[in-house]
């Protein structure tokens, strides 16, 4: 599929036209304030958000969340994205290590994947049993309810991506040294799974997508126009406001001119 073709197709898919470059990055400015405004809003009112990001390998997620993350707080926006579990916590209530990251008053918790792995990758690669994959899918959603019960305001959204374009991302990882270390011999493993993911995340939407946790899909195969179609879905299904503050002005300040560095102090040289 020559470039023009694939951008086309992709456009028809989100039903959105393909952005350049100078019009995504003033949408997404735009977005940003209101993101800063959230943020405030979250601190002032002592609200939890918590953010649900699963997807297949190559759908866009840390994209997405690198966009949300890039002009606001890490101290309130925190991103939870959990290795591998150790022996001990292999021992636990399967959600018990996601626990202690849910979101306190006044913060934003991001999860880049989530509990949902053990419906996903666990169950796919044979990580788990089926019995403790449907055994997961039970009991999920009452998980679920007494986070939004306890005050949590939660989100879940899955990125959908074709697999034309999972291919075509994957490839590139390959020929991008920056990008390689994204290619795991899990994603290698994983992507022949195509049709044992679908089913598997079939499985998911029917047990998961409760009336007080509901799924949202975004279709991700224009990265730019997913980007934008998330923030702003997020910022209109909360109902923040502006915090008043007053005018801020810098004070003055006296500073004594003239001062050299001392010589023994180790300078970092100018880069090549």
């Amino acid at each position: 599929m020559n470039q023009v073709a694939r951008k086309n197709r992709k456009s028809e898919e989100t039903s959105a036209p393909v952005l350049k470059r100078k019009e995504y990055e003033e949408k997404l400015r735009k977005l940003h304030v209101e993101l800063v405004k959230l943020q405030e809003w979250v601190k002032h009112e002592g609200k939890k958000v918590c953010v649900v990001f699963e997807g297949r390998d190559g759908a866009g997620k840390g994209g997405v969340i690198k966009a949300i993350t890039e002009r606001v707080s890490p101290r309130v926006f925190r991103v939870i994205a959990m290795a591998a579990p150790t022996e001990r916590e292999k021992s636990q209530m399967y959600v018990q290590r996601y626990v202690p990251h849910f979101p306190s008053a006044g913060e934003i918790v991001i999860f880049d994947r989530s509990w949902y792995n053990r419906a996903g990758v666990e169950r796919v690669m044979g990580f788990c049993t089926e019995d403790q994959a449907k055994g997961f899918l039970r009991v999920v959603p009452n998980v679920e309810k007494a986070m939004v019960e306890s005050g949590i305001i939660l989100f879940k959204y899955w990125l959908e991506v074709s697999p034309e374009e999972q291919t075509n991302r994957l490839a590139a990882r390959i020929d991008d040294k920056r990008k390689i270390w994204k290619l795991s011999q899990m994603d290698l493993d994983s992507y022949t799974r195509w049709d044992d993911y679908t089913r598997c995340r079939d499985d998911m939407f029917r047990a998961t997508d409760t009336a007080w946790a509901p799924w949202f899909i975004a279709r991700s195969d224009n990265k730019r126009q997913a980007r934008l179609n998330i923030i702003s879905h997020l910022l209109s299904s909360i109902p923040y406001k502006k915090v008043p503050r007053g005018d801020v002005k810098l004070p003055k300040r006296k500073v004594t001119s003239g001062k050299p560095l001392r010589g023994s102090l180790r300078i970092v040289p100018a880069a090549d």
